[in-house]
């Protein structure tokens, strides 16, 4: 067991040392306040403050963490160190050159995403604002690497600690925004989408539209006999993210009372999880979340305990506690539209802690590193250089052996138009995040 002194061991600092030597590191430990004690105390110990008490293992702290409220501003950047480092400390004694406690908790906390920085025209924090983009570091996740720099430095100077036994593993998720292209839309959503394509002049759109309607040719949106059949090859188990609001701009699922697609989403939730996909008109109404849960409950016969937000919109502290207060467990929407990469910093799930508050929620945060339309839609990559981004996640999630979480979509494994080869792509994914 490490014993760790604090002198005053704040909702942080607990929240922050279980994340990082318990659930990212393995290890048991024990905080304690009394000096007398620690000193006594024979085997590996750690002490975190201004100063060392006598020749224990010292990090220096930058006092971020025995702070309340979001006011503390930008933090300081370790110049010299050509890396990025936040949170430098001074003392020599100090185990590192910067408070990697603060520089985890800043992160994972989603601290400098409470400010009133600018939003993009969906209400989201931009990548561009983070620090993570400015310096560096986005693609990067510095939160595990710092847990097992960390362990490492405890190793050498305690023999005895166990090494870290966390394991790679690989989380695929799907969005349904859009179960059909063409089928189970009604007259109105039929008839105009008709219109639609003969007034833009789509007639090879138009013409498999009625291949589709007549029983010719399969739905191309209905891929999920082969997403199903993929994730069985390598067992994999797919978490599905169902849309279920009001029909609107940017809200175009079928209708949660359509019997089709009660049947589909009945048939997926016998084999995989299911959550909700709060819709984009749901984004500051905790009402409309209550109802389109309560829906995706009555369509699958059970608890809805995962979500994902729909255009990934969310504001902290507020979405996440209203998420939680309607009976949200698991949250996965942390992480960028715009870009790829480490929103908080970190691969492994985490508990949601609220800064308004000062305190850890039961809200589990599960991060994910790729999306299929940020690669398109917002990148603009070929194949050829979604696939070097992908591989190259894979990675960097698999050097600190943490959780590769990536979104797709049914539509885009359609391969066709403008997804034309993606299947292709997200099967090199689902090979590349199996193998060994």
């Amino acid at each position: 067991m490490l014993l760790i002194h604090i002198r005053k061991p704040s909702n942080r600092v607990q929240y922050i040392f279980h994340l990082i030597v318990h659930d990212l590191l393995g290890m048991d430990y024990d905080l304690v306040s009394d000096a007398d004690h620690f000193l006594a105390f024979q085997g590996p110990k750690l002490s975190y403050g201004a100063q060392p008490l006598a020749d224990e293992m010292f990090q220096q702290a930058s006092g971020l963490l025995f702070e309340t409220g979001t006011d503390a501003g930008e933090p300081e950047i370790l110049e010299t160190s050509g890396s990025g480092l936040i949170f430098p400390v001074t003392h020599p004694a100090s185990a590192f050159p910067f408070d990697l406690f603060s520089a985890s908790f800043y992160l994972v906390s989603r601290y400098e995403e409470y400010g009133p920085g600018r939003r993009d025209q969906h209400g989201r924090f931009m990548p561009g604002q983070s620090i993570a983009t400015r310096l560096g570091f986005l693609g990067k996740p510095v939160v595990n690497r710092w847990a097992l720099d960390f362990a490492e430095a405890l190793r050498r100077r305690f023999p005895g600690l166990p090494s870290p036994d966390q394991k790679f593993t690989f989380q695929p998720t799907i969005d349904i925004d859009s179960a059909y292209a063409y089928r189970f839309k009604g007259p109105l959503r039929t008839i105009g989408g008709i219109a639609s394509d003969m007034a833009h002049g789509n007639l090879k759109d138009a013409r498999q539209r009625f291949r589709v309607l007549y029983g010719r040719e399969r739905d191309p949106f209905d891929t999920f006999d082969y997403i199903s059949t993929l994730h069985g090859k390598y067992h994999l188990r797919p978490v599905f993210f169902i849309l279920l609001g009001n029909y609107g701009p940017n809200d175009k699922n079928l209708s949660f009372t359509n019997p089709r697609f009660r049947e589909l989403v009945r048939k997926l939730a016998k084999e995989h999880e299911v959550g909700i996909h709060p819709s984009y008109a749901s984004y500051a109404s905790p009402e409309r979340m209550r109802k389109e849960i309560a829906r995706l409950a009555d369509i699958i016969g059970r608890e809805v305990t995962c979500s994902r937000q729909h255009f990934l919109r969310f504001t902290l502290p507020q979405t996440f506690r209203d998420l939680a207060s309607i009976g949200i467990r698991h949250e996965f929407s942390m992480g960028y539209a715009q870009e790829t990469g480490f929103r908080a910093g970190i691969c492994t799930p985490y508990p949601f802690f609220d800064l308004h508050e000062n305190e850890t929620t039961d809200l589990m945060i599960h991060p994910f590193e790729v999306m299929d339309g940020t690669l398109t839609d917002y990148k603009n990559y070929t194949p050829v250089q979604a696939t070097s981004v992908i591989n190259d996640l894979i990675r960097g999630v698999k050097e600190v052996n943490g959780t590769l979480i990536s979104i797709w979509h049914n539509e885009s494994l359609s391969d066709q138009k403008r997804w034309n080869g993606w299947r292709n792509i997200y099967e090199r994914l689902v090979q590349e995040a199996v193998n060994e």
